[in-house]
């Protein structure tokens, strides 16, 4: 979805509030809004990319090209996942479940509701779990091309999951940061 971030009557904002909960594909903000805060308050409120005004068609075309081959990607990893006994789609570790098939998050038996790209990240750390995944794999996974050494995108996505998942976010637990190579989900945190 590309969404406006200025609709007459309703503000982009709200309408990336109400339909992130059910909604998990890719959302694209767009917007003549350029500070810093409007674009770290859309991404807060689930979008995965934010794009300010006027919009260079390439670079717009180019991100739309690279989701639509993340999510075949991940499509393409899940059944790999059922071809190999994975059928259920779905791990658990004592009160968290997260469950592929559904794009679902659940803590202690509470739904968590995160977005497109939060659930990606999770998913790969979770079937990594125990394993440190690097930032680059991540990144490389998230945004479809390599890791160029500043950009903060996986960082602020691993910052707002801990806080959803109750995560100490100044002495993390569940997702640890391993300092100079990336993150690690730990199993027995849970």
């Amino acid at each position: 979805v590309i969404l406006d971030g200025m609709l007459p009557g309703l503000d982009g904002i709200d309408v990336l509030k109400s339909v992130r909960p059910d909604f998990r594909n890719t959302i694209i903000m767009v917007t003549a809004r350029d500070e810093e805060l409007n674009e770290v308050l859309g991404l807060e409120m689930g979008a995965d990319d934010y794009l300010t005004k006027p919009i260079r068609a390439n670079v717009l075309s180019t991100k739309i090209r690279k989701y639509l081959e993340r999510q075949k990607t991940l499509s393409s990893m899940q059944e790999k996942a059922q071809e190999q006994g994975n059928s259920s789609g779905m791990i658990r570790y004592d009160g968290f479940t997260i469950d592929n098939q559904a794009r679902s998050v659940e803590l202690n038996g509470h739904s968590i509701d995160i977005s497109s790209n939060e659930f990606d990240l999770l998913w790969m750390l979770v079937e990594r779990a125990g394993d440190t995944v690097t930032r680059e794999e991540l990144y490389q996974s998230l945004r479809g091309f390599d890791y160029d050494g500043f950009d903060r995108t996986v960082d602020l996505i691993v910052s707002k999951l801990r806080k959803k998942l109750e995560d100490n976010p100044n002495k993390p637990f569940r997702i640890k940061t391993v300092w100079g190579k990336g993150y690690l989900f730990v199993k027995t945190a849970w």
